[in-house]
């Protein structure tokens, strides 16, 4: 845990410190295996979104933007638990409101995470970015049962 960036970001009022939030969290662990097969050494700062704004949220990247040695890790699901055919169109849909920049196509329905992925996507114009989709897959397409799955998306910012 980086301890020191976890007071900086402490100084903004719509961050609280809570290890109760964190207790039935488990993207994390999805995240966790990529940063030690990638990053030899390496600090994290465990963020889950409540009520904020995506402007808030904005905020809250741009205290490390400038960071060289910052890179940001942002997860949510995408659709669940609509048959197979249904969450493919949504999460296309999805992926082409991320790529596109058109954050206000995005619906909860669409992605529980998405505050963090709007607070990213305010951010994009500022700074030049342009977002590519690396993967688009559901529950479907790993685990076999088509009737009700859940949908994942893969995307860089650069």
């Amino acid at each position: 845990m980086d301890r020191e960036a976890i007071k900086k970001l402490s100084a903004l009022p719509q961050v609280i410190e809570s290890e109760a939030a964190h207790r039935h969290e488990h993207s994390i662990e999805t995240h966790l295996p990529f940063l030690q097969e990638t990053f030899a050494e390496f600090r994290i700062v465990p963020l889950l979104i409540g009520d904020a704004s995506p402007i808030e949220i904005a905020q809250v990247f741009t205290v490390f933007w400038n960071d060289p040695g910052t890179v940001f890790s942002i997860s949510s699901d995408l659709s669940h638990y609509l048959p197979y055919d249904k969450a493919v169109e949504l999460d296309a849909l999805t992926t082409c409101a991320i790529v596109e920049d058109h954050p206000h196509d995005i619906s909860p329905e669409q992605a529980c995470g998405r505050l963090a992925i709007l607070g990213l996507m305010r951010l994009m114009d500022r700074h030049g970015l342009r977002a590519t989709a690396l993967d688009v897959r559901n529950s479907g397409d790993t685990a076999g049962d088509r009737s009700r799955v859940v949908g994942y998306g893969a995307y860089a910012f650069s």
